[in-house]
């Protein structure tokens, strides 16, 4: 097995978090409508989301950086796992999958982390053990009984992410700082499993000192108050942060989730509002590491992130005002709207930047000629 190094031989990888993000939609569509009762993909939404999707997307990433044949077998085993989701194949069989991609995205990052030993890689090493933990848990657990887990795992690669990208704006012992912040998360991903009433509030609390941690030193305070890229990418940051905190605090406050709408707050503040989130402001930056394609910035981004967050927040006051009713299915559709609004805002911003390139030397031409 070679190293893909062009954008045709990665796509392959990429496929199948984009059909595990679409079949993950496809089954919040079946539960916003309460048609889920007999439905399979519907039963592993989450898996699908967290694992298939962003699961395949975040080991391919590390991956792409270790730059060994071997790696690339994390992302294809995550992706493989979350088709046989989808597939009429037995759960058993997308679970071992799952099992195996989340164990070679662990052993990536520690050969990654073996290279520079850097703090904010052992942090990503300690998320990736979580998946790895949520993965062999749900072969006894619900996926309910996971959250915790499946949280931890985003959080802390995302948060690890976004030190290492604004490495140079922040303290030297900012590394230093994450790394004890994430063992504190993680301590609480343990005890929140262990001992659900204690353990969870223990989660909420490191939750929310890490966000705070997070916006006093992130330099989106500051880029917020610029234009284009930077102010959307601080945008989109901030806002997830405090969706984060959001999370944190149901946890602290409230401890496990005891209602379905807790749950659904708990649940979507964390992936949606702040897993997409971030996503959506790191895309331009992620995305061409990833796949060898330009991704620059056009102001039609800002519809799938607008979208997000007005139906996050229409959906999570809704859902503690009046239930599951019309309003909360109104916010919850504005959600899955803003996700598939999102491939075609970055397939409108590659084809707007090839356009661009072919234009400028055009030109050009007449001041060569003229010289």
């Amino acid at each position: 097995m070679s190293v893909p190094t062009t954008a045709g031989a990665r796509l392959p990888f990429f496929l199948p978090a984009a059909l595990s993000l679409l079949a993950g939609l496809y089954a919040a569509t079946r539960l916003v409508l309460d048609e889920a009762t007999t439905d399979r993909v519907a039963g592993v939404h989450g898996i699908l989301m967290v694992l298939g999707f962003l699961g395949t997307l975040i080991s391919l990433e590390r991956s792409v950086a270790l730059r060994a044949a071997w790696g690339y077998a994390a992302p294809a085993l995550l992706g493989a796992g979350g088709l046989a989701l989808v597939a009429p194949s037995p759960r058993l069989v997308a679970q071992v999958l799952l099992v195996a991609g989340c164990a070679l995205a662990t052993a990536v990052l520690v050969a990654l982390w073996r290279r520079a030993h850097d703090d904010t890689t052992i942090t990503q090493v300690l998320a990736a053990s979580l998946a790895l933990g949520a993965a062999v848990l749900w072969l006894r657990l619900d996926v309910a009984d996971l959250l915790p887990w499946l949280v931890g795992f985003v959080v802390l690669t995302v948060c690890a992410e976004r030190v290492e990208l604004a490495r140079l704006t922040l303290p030297a012992t900012a590394g230093l700082w994450l790394l004890a912040l994430a063992t504190t998360v993680h301590a609480g991903v343990i005890a929140a499993t262990l001992w659900p009433r204690v353990g969870t509030r223990l989660f909420g609390a490191s939750l929310v000192v890490l966000v705070l941690w997070l916006v006093r030193h992130d330099v989106a305070r500051r880029t917020i108050r610029s234009r284009g890229l930077p102010r959307y990418a601080a945008v989109a940051m901030l806002a997830g942060y405090a969706w984060l905190g959001v999370a944190g605090l149901g946890w602290l406050i409230g401890g496990p989730p005891a209602s379905p709408e807790r749950y659904d707050l708990l649940v979507h503040t964390c992936f949606l509002g702040f897993g997409m989130s971030m996503v959506m402001a790191h895309a331009p930056v992620i995305l061409p590491a990833v796949l060898r394609v330009a991704l620059p910035y056009r102001p039609v981004l800002w519809i799938p992130l607008v979208l997000l967050h007005i139906g996050l927040l229409i959906r999570v006051v809704a859902g503690l005002v009046d239930g599951h009713a019309t309003p909360w299915q109104f916010g919850a559709f504005v959600t899955i709207a803003a996700l598939l609004a999102l491939p075609v805002a970055a397939i409108a911003c590659v084809v707007a930047g090839r356009r661009t390139s072919a234009v400028r030397p055009q030109a050009s031409e007449p001041a060569q000629v003229s010289a």
